[in-house]
């Protein structure tokens, strides 16, 4: 299979970053979003819930769709392959797990409560299932910022990385 080249590896790098910005920044936006909205306000609560939405379909899932076919691209079409090297492999199946809870937890019950939100309305805020897919879903995103920054330091400081002989 063709392996892409230096021009192309600085590109795939250019882009790699930028979607991971999208991707890290939707997830921060939306906790920091999550954080202040007033659950005694149904207007409010609506509103909020509507925000995390539009964040998590026109930023996060981009971000995360793109990491992922960047990291596809650098596992089939670079030498760096995906478990050529520890530290990348375990970014990798990091970054799988990550998607998972983002799309099975944070969405799911983020589209739950939303749903909750319009049929309920103000009976909503204090539904027990309303308040337990809250709770569920915060305790998701804090661990996704807290897989997502593991991920970073991993990137930085290749652990596990081989070490080059020395020749005497």
């Amino acid at each position: 299979m063709r392996k892409i080249g230096p021009k192309g590896m600085k590109w795939l790098k250019i882009i790699h970053v930028f979607l991971v910005v999208l991707f890290f920044g939707g997830i921060l936006s939306s906790l920091a979003l999550n954080l202040h909205i007033d659950f005694t306000e149904y207007d409010e609560s609506y509103l909020g819930y509507k925000n995390l939405v539009i964040i998590s379909d026109n930023i996060v899932r981009w971000g995360a769709i793109g990491t992922l076919l960047v990291g596809f691209t650098y596992g089939f079409f670079t030498n760096w392959g995906f478990f050529k090297h520890k530290w990348v492999g375990v970014k990798f199946i990091l970054y799988m797990i990550q998607t998972i809870v983002g799309i099975f937890v944070v969405d799911k019950l983020m589209v739950a409560n939303m749903e909750l939100l319009e049929t309920q309305k103000e009976l909503a805020l204090s539904n027990p299932v309303f308040i337990q897919n809250h709770e569920i879903r915060q305790y998701a995103v804090y661990f996704q910022v807290v897989v997502t920054i593991f991920i970073f330091i991993i990137s930085f400081l290749k652990p596990w990385k081989k070490k080059k002989l020395q020749s005497k």
